[in-house]
Order: structure tokens, then C-alpha cells, then sequence
């Protein structure tokens, strides 16, 4: 989750919502790191999905099976979808969103019972340190406002 939070430092850095998430293999090596990057011009830079697709890229294959997702952000509803799409087994969040996230908070698709594939999730771990650094973020945006 470490590695999360700095890239959500990076993020953060480069003018984007503090959101990092990295896909670990079972051995616990990442194996795709990503950052938000929607202000760069792109809808879909979201962490994890920026993950997702260079963890696919490494091993080869778009099932992710045998990895966990770590994001210091609860996963909106596209994401959510891209979990379950690229069979990731566990997922690990630190805060919970309660605006758009989908994955307990508005729904969760990634336990839906209707779907082929269901997550096992794990939320709350750094959860303080996660709303500290939007908190901060969204504080500055503000006062340079």
C-alpha cells in the first residue's frame, strides 16, 4: 500500500486526485502501478485501470488471477467493472467513497452474485492516511481559488 500512497503523492504533485493503486502478484512483487491522470486529457486515467493494464501487459494475459489490488481510494463503478472483467481475486482499499465509490459504498459490483466473478475485499487499511491526502488536496485546490 506503500507504494499506492506515493504514486497518490505523485498524483498529487501533478495536479490529479491523490489516487494510487498498484497490482501485486501472489509473491507480493508489483507487477502495475498507476496514478490518476484524467487532468492530462484522458477520462479514462483513473489508478487503477492504469494498474490493471500494465499488470496485464507484464504477464501476458488479461486475467489477472493469483493478484491483489491495492488502491488508496474505494473503486468507482468503472473501475469496479474493470476488476471483475480482469478477474482479480482480492482487492484492498484504504477509504471508502462515498460519492462515487463502488465497491460497498453506492453498490458493489465487485460482490455481485449475478456477475462470473467476485472479489473479496478488504477496505478501511490506511483509510486515515488516504482522506488526510484528498483532504489536503481539496483544502489547497480551494485557497488557490
Amino acid at each position: 500500500m506503500d507504494e499506492a500512497f506515493a504514486l497518490a503523492s505523485e498524483a498529487a504533485a501533478a495536479g490529479e486526485i491523490p489516487i494510487g493503486a498498484v497490482v501485486a502478484a501472489a509473491d507480493g512483487t508489483i507487477i502495475g502501478r498507476g496514478r490518476n491522470r484524467r487532468e492530462e486529457g484522458d477520462p479514462l486515467g483513473h489508478a487503477e485501470l492504469l494498474a490493471i493494464r500494465e499488470a496485464a501487459r507484464v504477464i501476458g494475459d488479461w486475467r489477472l488471477e493469483n493478484t491483489t489490488l491495492f488502491v488508496t481510494l474505494e473503486p468507482c463503478a468503472m473501475c469496479a467493472g474493470a476488476i471483475v472483467n480482469a478477474r482479480i481475486p482480492r482487492l484492498v482499499f484504504a477509504a471508502h467513497d462515498p460519492k462515487a465509490g463502488f465497491c460497498g459504498s453506492l453498490g458493489n459490483l465487485v460482490q455481485d452474485g449475478r456477475l462470473n466473478h467476485r472479489v473479496e475485499v478488504t477496505s478501511g487499511f490506511e483509510a486515515e492516511r488516504s482522506k488526510t491526502m484528498l483532504q489536503t488536496f481539496f483544502q489547497q485546490l480551494r485557497d488557490r481559488s
